[in-house]
């Protein structure tokens, strides 16, 4: 399987380096600029071999999209020789070798002209070889080339990560298949009180959402605790961190999306604290920083807000609406923070919701998303030093 593997990915390195000029320039698929500029090499990062929609992951969807192309050209020329029609499809999702334009040129090719050559000798000894060009041609339509299918470019099949999955939908299906209801305020501070490094808190977010995959699809006894759950039905009790079960371990299936929403901004407080951005990803439209009297006005809110429900629900919007590559057409930058989260609020019949309309200042903007929330975690993380 290693040697399979290494083989592969040395012919994609091939590939790419002999057609990077070309993908740059007549590729179906735009890549972004400077992608193509440098031949790759097994020293180049993973994420060029994985077909994504976006990043490095483009090169690998690009090179597919153009050799279907090239693929097509072929198939394409071949029925108007012949007067087939273009009827024969296939998705690149069932394509399977038997579909693909496939030779070697020492094994299939050689002998397959030197078969259709004649030798002569002229005066002088001179040894002539005349091709049969027409047979050749012929030879090579019927057993490489004529019946082979066209590859639509759609649905070229790529990698969703995790944080790019439709959550929307995902939470939709897990409603439809169990009750779900709020964590309470004691088990939300021992989770995040129990789960203090950054690695527990990620062991903890990827464990719930595997969980809520499985929840969305077959459904479960909403009483039944998070941890059985995981041990007895997942069978995952082996795989899983001690410490982390144990952090869970008050938890039932019914609070499967409360404890994602929890643990998913735990995890950005704790990359806010090691330096780093925890909305990376997010487009620089929504990270314009709090002037001193925007600042001045959120601390105000924040004194009297309920502080760790607004830090949950502003997070979750800011993951599931404004990290969406046309986030900013949907959701305007220059439109009220309070005006756009109070509609998200309400759909979820959330009990922060009169709250902000009453106390929120109208002025914090959607542009200002980003630094309100990094605000506010900042002013948790002070009053929890000085309590």
């Amino acid at each position: 399987m290693r040697d399979l593997l290494e083989r592969r990915v040395n012919v994609f390195l091939s590939v790419w380096n002999k057609l990077r000029s070309s993908l740059d320039t007549n590729g179906e698929i735009k890549l972004p600029k400077g992608y193509c500029d440098a031949e790759l090499s097994l020293d180049s990062r993973l994420e060029v071999l994985l077909p994504r929609r976006q990043g490095l992951g483009l090169c690998s969807t690009a090179l597919a999209s153009y050799l279907i192309g090239l693929h097509n050209d072929l198939v394409h020329s071949v029925n108007r020789h012949t007067k087939e029609d273009d009827r024969y499809l296939v998705s690149p999702s069932e394509v399977a070798d038997l579909h693909l334009i496939s030779y070697e040129v020492e094994r299939d090719l050689i002998p397959l002209i030197l078969s259709n050559c004649q030798y002569s000798m002229e005066k002088g000894g001179e040894t002539l070889q005349d091709f049969d060009l027409e047979r050749i041609q012929q030879q090579v339509i019927s057993k490489f080339l004529q019946g082979k299918p066209l590859i639509t470019l759609m649905g070229i099949p790529t990698l969703v990560h995790r944080h790019d999955r439709n959550y929307e939908q995902l939470f939709s299906d897990v409603r439809n298949k169990l009750e779900q209801s709020a964590l309470p305020s004691s088990v939300m501070s021992m989770i995040t009180g129990e789960l203090q490094s950054y690695s527990d808190v990620c062991d903890a977010l990827s464990l719930t959402e595997i969980t809520l995959g499985f929840l969305a699809m077959a459904g479960e006894n909403a009483d039944m605790l998070l941890t059985e759950y995981i041990e007895q039905v997942l069978q995952m009790g082996d795989q899983t961190n001690p410490h982390v079960l144990q952090a869970l371990r008050r938890c039932q299936l019914r609070h499967s999306m409360a404890l994602w929403q929890l643990l998913c901004a735990h995890k950005s407080e704790q990359l806010l604290r090691l330096g780093r951005d925890p909305f990376a990803d997010v487009s620089p439209d929504y990270k314009e920083e709090l002037t001193p009297e925007l600042a001045k006005l959120l601390h105000t809110f924040l004194v009297h807000s309920r502080l760790e429900i607004f830090l949950q629900e502003l997070h979750e919007m800011i993951i599931l609406k404004l990290r969406r590559v046309q986030a900013v057409e949907e959701f305007k930058p220059t439109w009220s923070l309070k005006e756009s989260l109070l509609p998200y609020l309400d759909d979820k019949e959330s009990e922060l919701a009169p709250e902000l309309e009453d106390t929120f200042p109208d002025e914090i903007l959607l542009s200002h998303a980003a630094a309100t929330w990094k605000a506010a975690a900042v002013f948790k993380r002070r009053e929890h030093r000085e309590s």
